[in-house]
């Protein structure tokens, strides 16, 4: 990401990616596992409401226009339901209808050993470097697992992609040593500056798959990698129509928060379908990174977020429709 993409979000076209994930709340110091035991699709509009928000926030309440700049805008999110709900109070805090298509589904590895074994060699370590905050949240649950005090990572050196992920840590009283100013792969590599990395040895707990370019970097540079499976990510499954039904009427914008939200949302529509879907409906993106796969996808993108946050990319719609608002 050049300075040009950090400094602002850039509107790029119309269609014809923390900044806090929501989490379970945490029960005996170990976070709920999630799963989905039947999925249901909704939008948040109520039935008391014309337009679904936090009834008692006040900008909900202000009568001024002004302050709910995304009022009688539709827009669907895809992010994992149980880390959806900061961005969409946001978004409904500006007056918009949400609606929630979620395209990921969170799970644990098939098994814990591998991270495990690695969380019993912590000492082997020089570096942790996690590039999520689901893999920090689930590096600290199997942390815990294994009888292991945070102060044993103490002896490491502490890289965060971003700060969704550097919050993880903190909340279990763990200072992270490195986040990058751009919040992307490459980023967390250029972060470790001109560090001599021959020898050292790293530990990547990320999903299960995910791209490479971190532990490659580094074992080109010298590095011993040990990339753990920390949790995977699928997609869920979707009742016959659902899509077609939350899609009518049409979202004026539809949010990619990750490359996996993108390409899955093509699997649930058919890659196929997915250019006619989306006539018409503006595609708004976290980052460079799932800007590229939304390319990829034959999709153009309208918003790239900066910084790649989810608070970055709610000023990025507020700036957009307040645009868009001006001119009609």
């Amino acid at each position: 990401m050049n300075k040009t993409e950090q400094s602002g979000d850039r509107v790029i076209g119309r269609s014809g990616e923390q900044p806090k994930d929501e989490t379970r709340k945490l029960k005996n110091g170990t976070r709920d596992d999630f799963r989905f035991s039947s999925f249901e699709f909704r939008t948040s509009r109520s039935p008391d409401l014309p337009i679904s928000r936090p009834p008692d926030h006040p900008i909900s309440r202000s009568p001024d226009p002004a302050c709910r700049p995304l009022f009688g805008r539709r827009i669907a999110i895809t992010r994992a339901r149980e880390q959806a709900g900061v961005f969409r109070e946001q978004l409904m805090a500006l007056g918009a209808e949400v609606v929630e298509i979620p395209t990921i589904e969170i799970r644990d590895p098939g098994s814990w050993e591998p991270l495990d074994s690695a969380i019993r060699r912590l000492e082997e370590f020089d570096y942790l470097l996690v590039t999520s905050a689901n893999g920090a949240r689930n590096f600290l649950r199997r942390l815990e697992a294994c009888s292991r005090p945070v102060r044993d990572l103490k002896s490491l050196i502490i890289g965060a992609i971003g700060p969704a992920t550097a919050e993880e840590f903190a909340r279990s009283g763990v200072k992270v040593d490195i986040t990058p100013r751009a919040y992307v792969a490459e980023g967390l590599l250029e972060a470790l500056g001109e560090r001599d990395l021959r020898g050292k040895a790293f530990l990547i707990p990320r999903a299960k798959v995910a791209r490479d370019v971190v532990p490659r970097v580094l074992t080109e540079k010298g590095g011993r990698v040990e990339v753990v499976e920390a949790y995977e990510t699928v997609v869920p499954q979707l009742p016959a129509g659902e899509l077609q039904r939350l899609f009518t009427p049409p979202p004026d914008l539809i949010t990619f928060t990750s490359s996996s939200t993108a390409t899955n949302f093509a699997k649930l529509a058919g890659e196929n379908e997915i250019a006619g879907l989306l006539r018409g409906v503006a595609i708004a993106s976290i980052g460079p990174v799932t800007s590229e796969t939304i390319r990829k996808l034959g999709l153009a993108v309208t918003i790239e977020a900066a910084p790649s946050t989810i608070p970055g990319l709610v000023e990025a719609i507020e700036r957009y429709f307040r645009a868009k608002t001006a001119g009609e």
